[in-house]
């Protein structure tokens, strides 16, 4: 199977929230269930790491805007 049809080959600064956390999880079930070489597990280790912070900066993006958005208006 190519990278090109496979969710774990799109660039993960171009993912968003759901597919980063969707691909996430699959890493973390096959981290736990498959007993991979140590090359293998470090790669799947490595993306889930990015994966994880590609996830927490969409989730700081969300929380800014929601501040703005609900900040009271201040009176000039």
């Amino acid at each position: 199977m190519s990278a090109v049809s496979r969710p774990e080959g799109q660039e993960i600064d171009s993912m968003t929230f759901e597919q980063a956390v969707a691909e996430l999880e699959r890493a973390v079930a096959r981290l736990g269930r498959e007993q991979e070489d140590l090359e293998q597990a470090v790669r799947t280790y490595e993306r889930g790491l990015a994966l994880a912070r590609r996830c927490s900066h969409l989730l700081k993006q969300a929380q800014a805007r929601l501040e703005q958005i609900t900040r009271p208006d201040e009176a000039p």
